[in-house]
C-alpha cells in the first residue's frame, strides 16, 4: 500500500526506506540545518526524475519542525517568515493575497481559515488613507469556504478575487496529510509548487498554482491527519491527534505570525501582534 503524504521531506524519507533504494536520488537536491532553534529541511525537485520518485511537482519544498508545544514564538515566526519571503521573492512593495483554504467548522481542516484570520490586512487602509499608509505593503485575506457549504469551488472564488484585485503574489494556506504520526501537527511545509487541496486524503480539488492563477503562488500547510489503513485495506482511514483543537489553533497562530513576518519585515513580532490579536 502506498503511503499518502503531502510532505516532500517525508516522501524523500519514504523513498530512502523503500527496498532497493540505496543509490543517489536523481533529480532531487536536499539539505538540512537548524536556525533559531527550528529544524529546517529543504527539498528541491529539479526535473521529471525527481517528480516521479517523490510524486510531487517540480519546485522547492521547505519543512520546518515546530519547536516545543507549537505555540508561536518570535524565533519560530522569524524562521517561517524567512522561508515564506524567500519563495515569494519579495523585492519591494508587491501586493499579496493570503487565502485560507478549508472548513473552519471542521477542526482538522481549519488551519487555513484560522491562519488567514491572523494575517495583518492593509489593502483597505492604503485606499482609505493613502497619506498615512502609502508605504505599507497592500495585503488582503480571503477565506473562500468549501464546496459543500458554498456550492462553489474555492478555486473559482479565488480566481475571481485575483482577477478583481490583481495581487502580485498569492499565499495559500491549507491543512495537509502526513504519512506518519511523528509529523502530525509538528511540521509546517512551505513550497512554491502550489497545492492541490484534498489530494492527501483522496479528494483532490482544483489546483492553486502560478499556472492556474496567473501570479506566483506560495503554499503553506501543516499536516493534521494521516491515513491509518492497514495493509490490504482499500478504504482510507483518516485519523487525527486527540488534542487536535488546541494544536490547530497553535499551528494557525504560528503560520499567521510567520506570514506577517514575511510581509512586514520591518515590524517586530510584538508590534504586529498589537494589531491582529
Amino acid at each position: 500500500m502506498q503511503v499518502r503524504t503531502d510532505l516532500a521531506e517525508e516522501a524523500q524519507d519514504l523513498w530512502k526506506q523503500s527496498a532497493g533504494k540505496t543509490t543517489q536520488l536523481e533529480g532531487v537536491k536536499a539539505r538540512s540545518w537548524e536556525d533559531r532553534g527550528v529544524r529546517r529541511h529543504q527539498v528541491q525537485i529539479l526535473d521529471e526524475r525527481g517528480e516521479k520518485a517523490l510524486g510531487k511537482p517540480k519546485g522547492t519544498y521547505e519543512t520546518l519542525w515546530v519547536p516545543g508545544d507549537g505555540r508561536p514564538t518570535p524565533e519560530a515566526a522569524e524562521a517561517l517568515g524567512e522561508a515564506v519571503a524567500s519563495l515569494l521573492d519579495l523585492r519591494g512593495g508587491e501586493s499579496v493575497l493570503v487565502v485560507g483554504l478549508g472548513n473552519r467548522d471542521m477542526t482538522p481542516d481549519a488551519v487555513g481559515p484560522f491562519s488567514a484570520g491572523g494575517v495583518l490586512v492593509t489593502r483597505h487602509l492604503r485606499k482609505q488613507l493613502p497619506q498615512v499608509f502609502a508605504a505599507m505593503r497592500p495585503v488582503s485575506a480571503l477565506v473562500p469556504g468549501v464546496l459543500g457549504t458554498t456550492g462553489v469551488e474555492s478555486a473559482e472564488i479565488v480566481r475571481s478575487v485575483v482577477e478583481a484585485t490583481r495581487p502580485d503574489r498569492v499565499v495559500v494556506v491549507d491543512a495537509l496529510a502526513a504519512g506518519g504520526a511523528d509529523r502530525l501537527c509538528r511540521v509546517i511545509q512551505v513550497t512554491d509548487a502550489g497545492i492541490v487541496p484534498g489530494s492527501g486524503v483522496g479528494n483532490s480539488r482544483a489546483a492553486f498554482s502560478a499556472e492556474t492563477l496567473g501570479v506566483p503562488v506560495v503554499a503553506v500547510g501543516a499536516p493534521t491527519v494521516m491515513d491509518a489503513r492497514q495493509p490490504g485495506e482499500r478504504e482510507p482511514l483518516m485519523v487525527t491527534p486527540r488534542d487536535v483543537d488546541a494544536r490547530v489553533r497553535r499551528l494557525a497562530s504560528l503560520i499567521s505570525a510567520g506570514i506577517n513576518a514575511a510581509l512586514f519585515p520591518d515590524w517586530s513580532y510584538d508590534e504586529i501582534a498589537q494589531f491582529v490579536d
